[in-house]
């Protein structure tokens, strides 16, 4: 079995090594009071474990066995001031069936781990041999991404979002794509977790603002109808200590006025450590810019931020709008979000919008804006311009 901790770079490099060393530590004795005293757990390096299972007759028992250290690991590891949570991708392989070497073994259970983190993460996945090539590609895929930003490989599409009442566009919203030089134009599924787990989603993002501000000002000089770009954030950038001059720094290379940027934080990137979250935003807001909460509804149950972060839009997940039309549940869920929205005066945005029933659904509940193939799927920044030259508006029904 082997195992490694989701976003434990990120911990290390903001809270320093000395925490990072303890919540290993904490994390091997949650390790170890989880298995079997016939069991080995070992450390292989960094915040990656290894687990021997000498004594399981099937399959199935390793499964009950990583089930119950992901449900383990779950709960919070107080360090000093700090309640830290982490979570865990496991991969497993079997003998003789996966290997008759340890080195095998090791090496195949590590492949099945990062199928893992391309799931999903905080679960476990059993090696198949398929996953040595999807390893191959992965690491390809990694090796190509470290030279992409320097060799200019990466472009940005654009989204719009719609007034549901007028159809005029009120934003777009800024998507990174990768023009790989022999598998051609990627989607951020394809490469982002790559990013996440090598660091590289930092530089990446910071380019990503630089480019989004960069055109909008493009844009405004040609005298196009004058709309914000929003920029997702990720966990890691958000985090740096530096996110915030990196936004004013962007803005001001771009001569943009910071109405026009918007920022988009998921709720467990918002979350993640809620105090420090309430100054960063803070900051943010000082500057000018708009934030909002991206994918709503996925991420943590409780809503009391919603009161204490200073933000200005809520983007209802797709996953809710995808079924509001069948599902009396998701449609309950749908209400409701517009309801809270409005009586906190924050904008609501229905995201993976497709067809004419939603957009219908969406307006007689007051939903104020949405975004979705129905108007328009991610364009480049030239189709975006013809957008805006026609007066930014896009047909809703009525």
């Amino acid at each position: 079995m082997f195992l490694d901790l989701d976003g434990f770079k990120r911990i290390n490099d903001s809270l320093g090594h000395a925490i990072g060393d303890k919540l290993l530590q904490s994390v091997a004795a949650c390790l170890a009071a989880c298995v079997r005293k016939s069991d080995t757990v070992s450390r292989q390096g960094g915040d990656e474990f290894v687990i021997l299972l000498p004594e399981v007759a099937q399959a199935a028992d390793a499964a009950v066995s990583a089930a119950k250290i992901i449900t383990g690991l779950m709960r919070a590891h107080t360090i000093g001031a700090n309640r830290l949570r982490v979570t865990v991708s496991i991969g497993l392989s079997t003998y003789p069936d996966n290997g008759e070497d340890a080195e095998t073994l090791i090496k195949n259970a590590d492949t099945a781990m990062y199928h893992a983190k391309q799931c999903r993460r905080d679960n476990y996945q059993f090696f198949k041999p398929d996953m040595s090539l999807q390893a191959v590609e992965r690491q390809s895929l990694e090796g190509h991404l470290r030279y992409a930003l320097e060799r200019q490989e990466l472009l940005l599409h654009y989204q719009p979002k719609v007034n549901l009442k007028t159809g005029a566009i009120t934003s777009v919203e800024a998507l990174v794509r990768w023009q790989h030089p022999e598998r051609g134009l990627l989607l951020p599924g394809q490469f982002r977790t790559i990013a996440e787990d090598t660091g590289m989603i930092v530089a990446m993002g910071q380019w990503v603002l630089r480019e989004a501000c960069r055109q909008t000002r493009e844009w405004l000089d040609a005298g196009l109808l004058a709309v914000p770009v929003s920029v997702n954030v990720s966990s890691l950038e958000f985090q740096s200590e530096q996110f915030s001059e990196g936004v004013q720094g962007a803005l001001k290379n771009a001569c943009l006025e910071p109405r026009y940027l918007e920022l988009e934080l998921t709720e467990t990137v918002l979350m993640r450590h809620a105090e420090s979250t309430v100054h960063a935003l803070g900051q943010l807001k000082a500057i000018g810019v708009r934030l909002a909460v991206d994918d709503f509804g996925t991420g943590y149950s409780s809503l009391s931020y919603l009161t204490r972060f200073p933000i200005d839009a809520l983007r209802l997940d797709q996953s809710f709008v995808h079924d509001i039309s069948a599902s009396s549940d998701d449609a309950i869920v749908v209400s409701a979000v517009i309801s809270m929205g409005k009586s906190l005066k924050h904008r609501v945005i229905a995201e993976g919008v497709e067809t004419p029933e939603q957009v219908s659904f969406l307006q007689a509940q007051g939903c104020d804006e949405g975004q979705g193939y129905y108007f328009s799927q991610p364009v480049g920044a030239q189709q975006v311009a013809k957008l805006l030259e026609t007066g930014g508006s896009l047909s809703v029904l009525r």
